[in-house]
Formats: C-alpha cells, sequence, structure tokens
C-alpha cells in the first residue's frame, strides 16, 4: 500500500479484533439473582477499549455508547465472551462493534448472543487531544457490511446531535432555559 506523506496507512480489522471472556460470580449479580447490566457494560466498555487502542496505536476514550442491547440473562457461572472490533475510523473517532456470548462453564453447549453495543471511541494525545487514527481496511463481505452500517449509524448520530442543538438554540431565543 502505498502512504501519502501525512498520512496514516490503513490497518485491516483483523490486527485490533479482540474477545475478552470472564466467568460471572456471585459478585456480579443484582437482586434479582442475575449479572448486573453494568457489569456487562463495563466488560464491553474494556473491550472495546482494548480494540480501540491497538487500532490506533495508543490512548482512547469512550466517547459515546449506542444501542446497547440486553437480550437474554447473563447467571452465575456463565462464561462470558465479549468480541469487539473496530468497524470505521473517521478522523480521530472509530466505532467499535461489540457482541456478547454467554456458555456455561461446565457445558458443552455453543455459546449464545447475549448482547450487543456499539461504542465511539477518539484516539488521544498524551494532553487529552484528539489525535488522528488510520482508516480501517475491512477483509471481508461481512466487514463491508458492518463499516457501511457504522456510517448510517454516525449520520444519525451527527443529525441527532444537530437536530437537538437547534431546537436548544430556537428555545433560547424564545427565552426558555438554555442549560438543561
Amino acid at each position: 500500500m502505498t502512504e501519502i506523506p501525512g498520512e496514516l496507512g490503513g490497518k485491516p480489522i483483523s490486527a485490533s479484533r479482540t474477545t475478552l471472556s470472564h466467568i460471572m460470580t456471585a459478585n456480579d449479580t443484582n437482586l434479582l439473582g442475575t449479572v448486573h447490566g453494568g457489569v456487562i457494560m463495563k466488560l464491553v466498555d474494556d473491550a472495546a477499549g482494548a480494540v480501540a487502542g491497538r487500532h490506533s496505536g495508543g490512548p482512547a476514550v469512550t466517547a459515546s455508547m449506542d444501542e446497547m442491547a440486553f437480550l437474554a440473562p447473563v447467571r452465575v457461572g456463565d462464561l462470558v465472551h465479549v468480541k469487539a472490533q473496530c468497524n470505521w475510523t473517521g478522523r480521530s473517532s472509530m466505532e467499535i462493534g461489540v457482541r456478547v456470548l454467554a456458555e456455561r462453564w461446565n457445558e458443552s453447549t455453543p455459546a449464545t448472543q447475549v448482547g450487543s453495543a456499539y461504542l465511539v471511541f477518539t484516539a488521544v494525545d498524551s494532553e487529552g487531544k484528539p489525535r488522528t487514527v488510520p482508516p480501517v481496511l475491512p477483509e471481508t463481505e461481512q466487514d463491508e457490511r458492518r463499516n457501511q452500517e457504522a456510517q448510517i449509524r454516525r449520520t444519525h448520530r451527527l443529525a441527532r446531535r444537530r437536530a437537538i442543538m437547534a431546537l436548544r438554540e430556537e428555545r433560547t431565543a424564545q427565552g426558555f432555559d438554555g442549560d438543561s
């Protein structure tokens, strides 16, 4: 691959894809006896952060979490696998897609999907300022589909942000409090 001077070369998705596995214990449970959603969300953020750091080649911070879906409860004794990959990159931001699977620790049944999420990370330098990330290079048709879907989600995030800011400006102009 040829590089344009001053620009970063792309990285294939497989270069930063990762899986984090963890056995759920009684310390992870809520009052219903299932694993806290927040425990799963932390694992999701941890795995996504590892992917973002690997892809960007340095520190990256969570900017947002989209569409965290809990599809089935996770129980004590479940072996949870959090699979994450970089779906899309911008100048300094990356969308990381995450699938959460669970299986009983002592059974040989296949893992089932229990959750999914999309997170946006921003690569930062030592002063916490955004830094450029390499483009992500999809390797399969599925990777290409995920990249295209990530671009749609980005468009929706930006449109939602613009609509909210326009409404706030309008309400402030009308004399309503614009702080909340």
